[in-house]
C-alpha cells in the first residue's frame, strides 16, 4: 500500500451511493491525503428535470468550498463549465480547475502528488499538477453512455491512457480495449465490502419495515435505475409468475419511466435506501438480480453489485454480459424471459445452508487486496 501521498482523485459525486472509487479512496486515505475532485464536466447537460436538480445540487456543492469528509479525506466541487465539446469551455475549465484545486491542495497536502482518476477526460489538467504518478481507474465504457460525446470521449481518454503510469481496467472488455492504447494496463476485477454484506449472512439483522409484508420469493435489485436495466423484461417475468415478488431498489432519472412498472401488483419500487441498510435487504431476498441490457455499454460492465449479492450469500441471475464468466459457478445467466424463469426457479429452490458457502468465496475478493494489488503495480512502474 502506498503511503504519505497527497492523492489528487477525479471522480464523480462523493455524494452518491458508494462505489468502487469510494471503496478505494477510503482505504488510501487510511495512509495518505485524499482530495476527491467531484468532477462533473465531462457530460453536457440536459434540460431534464434530473439534470436540473443535479445542477443545482452541485452549485450548492460549489458554494461550499472545500470540505473535510474524513480525516485525510476532502472534498471538492469545483465551478465549471459542463461543455465537453466546446474549446473555449475547456480552456475556460482548465483555468477555473487549476486555481480552486491549487488553493485546496494549499491546505490538504501533504506529501508527494499523485493524480488517481475515475474520469476518463482530464488529460489536459495534469501538466498543472506534476505528479509522481498518474493512475486512470477505468470502470466503463464513458463513450457509450447517454448524453456523452462519444468521438471526444474516446480522444480523451486515448490521451489519458497514453500519459498514465498505470491504467486500471474491472473487466475483460475494458481490458482489451485500454491494452491497444497503452502497455501499462492491468485488470483488476471489482471488490467487495466483504464484511459489510457478508452481515446478511452472519448477522441477526432485522426485517426493514418496508419489507415486512412483502411474501417469499422475493428478487431482489438494488442499483441506480438507469436507461440499462431491463425493466421490461423484469415486468415480463413478474406478470408469468405473480407469485414472485420483484423488490427494487434505487432511483430512477428522468430517462426511465416507471409509471406503468408500478402498476404491476408484484413489482415493488421503495426508491433509495442507505448503504449501511443493504445487507439487511439482502437478507431479506431470495435472489440477487443484475437485469441489464445487453448493449455497448453494459458488455464492458463488471457490476460492483454482482460481488455484493455473493458475499450476501444470495444466488443471482444476471444478464449474459463477457464478464459473468469469471463467475459461472456461482452466477445463472439466461439470455430470454423463459430462461430467466427457469434461472429463477433454480436459484429459489437452492440449497438456504449454501448461503454462507457461497458468501465465503468472496472473503478472497475484498477490497483491501484489490487496493493493494493495484499499488505494487503502480509502485513497479515506477521501479521499471
Amino acid at each position: 500500500m502506498i503511503e504519505n501521498r497527497t492523492i489528487l482523485c477525479f471522480a464523480s459525486g462523493y455524494d452518491a451511493p458508494p462505489t468502487s472509487k469510494h471503496h478505494v479512496m477510503h482505504l488510501l486515505a487510511e495512509r495518505n491525503v485524499v482530495l476527491w475532485v467531484n468532477y462533473h464536466a465531462s457530460r453536457t447537460p440536459s434540460a431534464s428535470g434530473s439534470d436540473l436538480a443535479y445542477a443545482a445540487r452541485k452549485l450548492a456543492q460549489v458554494a461550499g468550498g472545500l470540505k473535510r469528509e474524513r480525516p485525510n479525506l476532502y472534498t471538492l466541487t469545483p465551478l465549471v463549465a459542463p461543455l465537453p465539446s466546446s474549446s473555449a469551455a475547456r480552456r475556460l475549465n482548465r483555468g477555473l480547475l487549476v486555481a480552486q484545486i491549487r488553493r485546496a491542495l494549499a491546505t490538504a497536502r501533504r506529501g508527494p502528488l499523485q493524480v488517481w482518476s475515475f474520469a476518463p477526460d482530464i488529460a489536459y489538467l495534469l501538466d498543472a499538477f506534476p505528479a509522481e504518478k498518474v493512475l486512470y481507474y477505468c470502470v466503463d465504457d464513458f463513450a457509450s453512455f447517454s448524453g456523452y460525446d462519444r468521438e471526444q470521449v474516446l480522444r480523451d481518454e486515448a490521451d489519458l491512457c497514453r500519459r498514465a503510469d498505470l491504467v486500471v481496467t474491472v473487466g475483460q472488455p475494458l481490458q482489451e480495449a485500454k491494452s491497444r492504447l497503452t502497455r501499462r494496463t492491468i485488470l483488476v476485477p471489482h471488490g467487495v465490502d466483504y464484511e459489510h454484506f457478508a452481515k446478511a449472512v452472519t448477522n441477526n439483522l432485522p426485517v426493514p419495515e418496508d419489507m415486512r409484508d412483502i411474501p417469499h420469493p422475493i428478487l431482489g435489485f438494488f442499483g441506480l435505475i438507469r436507461d440499462w436495466v431491463d425493466l421490461d423484461l423484469l415486468a415480463e417475468v413478474a406478470k408469468r409468475r405473480p407469485q414472485w415478488h420483484l423488490v427494487l431498489l434505487g432511483d430512477a432519472d428522468s430517462n426511465v419511466n416507471l409509471a406503468a412498472y408500478r402498476d404491476i401488483a408484484n413489482m415493488h419500487f421503495l426508491g433509495r435506501r442507505p448503504y449501511e441498510a443493504l445487507p439487511a435487504y439482502c437478507k431479506c431476498f431470495d435472489v440477487g438480480l443484475v437485469p441489464f441490457k445487453v448493449s455497448e455499454l453494459t458488455k464492458a460492465a463488471n457490476p460492483i453489485k454482482l460481488c455484493e449479492y455473493l458475499a450476501a450469500g444470495l444466488p443471482v441471475v444476471a444478464s449474459a454480459l463477457p464478464d459473468m464468466a469469471m463467475w459461472s459457478d456461482l452466477v445463472d445467466t439466461p439470455e430470454d424471459v423463459e430462461g430467466w424463469i427457469r434461472a429463477v426457479d433454480r436459484a429459489t429452490s437452492s440449497d438456504p445452508s449454501a448461503r454462507y458457502e457461497r458468501s465465503q468465496t468472496m472473503k478472497s475478493e475484498a477490497w483491501p487486496a484489490k487496493v493493494e494489488t493495484i499499488c505494487c503495480n503502480l509502485i513497479g512502474e515506477s521501479d521499471g
